[in-house]
């Protein structure tokens, strides 16, 4: 019987961003990809209506079978991997994430410089006539890839942004709020393959630092000349790690 693996997609994109890796994977292992609250097959999150963080933890822990799966997550996506592994560490086997969004590991005074920079996508949101607030996904689109980043997407994906613009934004205020700290996540013995790039913002490589150090068992790799896009952006690279860490804990 095949073990299973799920992929969890980051904020703003469908578990498309992973069909490469699912390809890959699929003789070995039982594929799971689900398209999470408010994205593809999942439908339209409605404008206007909160969301909170658990909601698409549950959801993804509803489509877990009986035995422990090993859970693959991208940056929103890395964030719901270990808060499942915290909640149902018997249903994990091993874990491996490209740059969780986990900013409750970042120190108050410590990290204060990492914390400021949040303040960026902290902002409200408010919407033009065509629903969407651009002005605060251009910030978010350049806040992870740079200036300028926003106008080089080709207008089909800055409308897929747009279309999904409010769960993004629920999804933000709820990640650079959220409260689990360091010794909460040390709590996680599951084999941990932590993944950064180097050209990723200093905030979010301080995050993977700080939670490198607090769990036990572990391992970082950075890639140079990567960004935060690294599994869409440089995709061979970042899966090669993933199965090889599959391989290693299977």
């Amino acid at each position: 019987m095949k073990q299973t693996v799920m992929l969890i997609h980051s904020g703003g994109f469908t578990s498309r961003q992973w069909r490469k890796l699912a390809e890959q994977l699929a003789p070995r292992f039982h594929v799971l990809a689900p398209d999470l609250l408010g994205y593809g097959t999942s439908g339209a999150w409605p404008d206007g209506e909160p969301f909170q963080l658990r909601q698409d933890v549950e959801h993804l822990e509803s489509l877990l079978g009986e035995e422990p799966a090993h859970l693959v997550g991208h940056s929103y996506g890395g964030f719901l991997a270990l808060q499942m592994a915290l909640r149902q560490p018997e249903r994990v086997r091993s874990i491996a994430v490209y740059e969780p969004v986990v900013v409750g590991v970042l120190d108050e005074v410590e990290d204060a410089d990492a914390r400021g920079a949040l303040a960026l996508v902290q902002q409200p949101w408010q919407p033009g006539e065509n629903g969407a607030d651009e002005s605060w996904l251009r910030a978010f689109v350049e806040w992870w890839n740079g200036p300028g980043a926003w106008d080089r997407l080709n207008e089909e994906t800055r409308a897929s942004m747009r279309a999904v613009g409010w769960k993004v934004y629920q999804e933000v205020l709820g990640l650079t709020t959220e409260k689990t700290n360091r010794t909460t996540y040390a709590k996680i013995t599951i084999p941990t393959l932590l993944l950064a790039g180097e050209t990723s913002p200093m905030t979010e490589r301080r995050v993977v630092e700080r939670l490198a150090t607090a769990l036990p068992h572990a391992t970082m790799r950075v890639f140079p000349g990567v960004g935060h896009m690294g599994p869409i952006s440089h995709a061979s690279l970042i899966n090669e790690a993933i199965t090889t860490h599959l391989a290693a804990h299977s």
